[in-house]
């Protein structure tokens, strides 16, 4: 008995939805993280907040009354109007993106193949540019089923504290070759006792996403700092960079899938880094944002709150 109520703790914790179980008083027993993250006023042993329950939030209950030892229990989905529509166009419209992402490489890489067939040409080195066009479209991919992944609940983003300071390190010297010969100088900075509630894996992906961001468009010359601190009860991870920057009405698209700035049209990456990063920082109970400029760098600010809204 006891591992079937540990088990329905977990299942409820990790829910994608949002999920609570109520008394008879409508009290909150217990609550999903995503409803305690997205719900105003939503505290365990409190009444639930007004309107809730009656949708006059601008939230839909779906209600499923049930008894357990001998009470009268009530396990509420939340969910917002709307919500399935905006599913639906997401799901469309990124399913689009992704072919036309696809597309690119694909081409490349059927001209290369065609050009190795052509007398005089160089086919060792036809041959070593088409593998470059396949590791770019198996990046793609690999890249569209890890956010999926996030997105379903596969992956559980927040799972026991770590400390900060040495993922940063570690991430910083398996990009050094990389960033060395694109002229970027890595350095890492910040209080070696901080930890976040994250796991180990998604916190090195957003290390190495920012990294590898600023290795493709910082500019040679420019230095990338990881950096980790605290700002009141906050712990704020930060990626900064002093290179060619972005213009300003293009840094709140910069979270977008496969949006790039004007300057990295002509990049191989595959415009999906900082939307991973966006995605495990919400997940985690955190809020990023990007600041700069053209000439001014790029700063992403990744902030989570104190340790009760993240913990997992």
């Amino acid at each position: 008995m006891d591992s079937d109520a540990t088990r329905g703790r977990v299942l409820l914790e990790e829910s994608r939805e949002s999920v609570v179980v109520l008394d008879d008083d409508d009290r909150v027993l217990s609550a999903s993280r995503r409803a305690r993250q997205s719900i105003d006023g939503l505290r365990e042993g409190e009444r639930i907040p007004e309107g809730l329950l009656s949708g006059d939030a601008g939230i839909i209950p779906l209600v499923v009354p049930y008894d357990v030892g001998g009470r009268r229990e009530r396990l509420v989905y939340l969910s917002r109007g709307g919500d399935l529509t905006a599913y639906e166009e997401l799901r469309t419209g990124f399913t689009a993106a992704v072919s036309h992402e696809l597309r690119t490489p694909l081409a490349r890489l059927l001209s290369l193949l065609e050009m190795a067939t052509l007398p005089g040409e160089n086919v060792t080195e036809l041959v070593e540019q088409a593998r470059g066009e396949v590791g770019q479209i198996r990046e793609l991919i690999d890249e569209v089923l890890f956010l999926s992944e996030l997105e379903s609940g596969s992956r559980v983003v927040s799972l026991g504290a770590v400390a900060v300071r040495p993922e940063l390190e570690a991430v910083a010297d398996e990009l050094g070759e990389r960033a060395s010969r694109a002229g970027v100088a890595l350095v890492v900075e910040g209080d070696a006792t901080i930890e976040l509630e994250i796991r180990p894996r998604m916190l090195r992906v957003v290390a190495q996403n920012l990294a590898e961001n600023a290795i493709r468009y910082a500019g040679p010359g420019a230095t990338f700092t990881l950096a980790i601190e605290r700002d009141g009860a906050d712990v704020i991870l930060r990626g900064t960079d002093d290179g060619v920057g972005v213009g300003e009405a293009e840094l709140g698209r910069l979270f977008e899938r496969f949006y790039r700035a004007d300057r990295a049209r002509a990049s191989r990456g595959t415009g999906l880094g900082l939307a991973i990063v966006k995605h495990i920082v919400t997940q985690a109970g955190g809020t990023v944002e990007a600041h700069g400029g053209l000439g001014a760098g790029l700063e992403i600010r990744c902030a989570f709150a104190g340790r009760e809204r993240i913990s997992g």
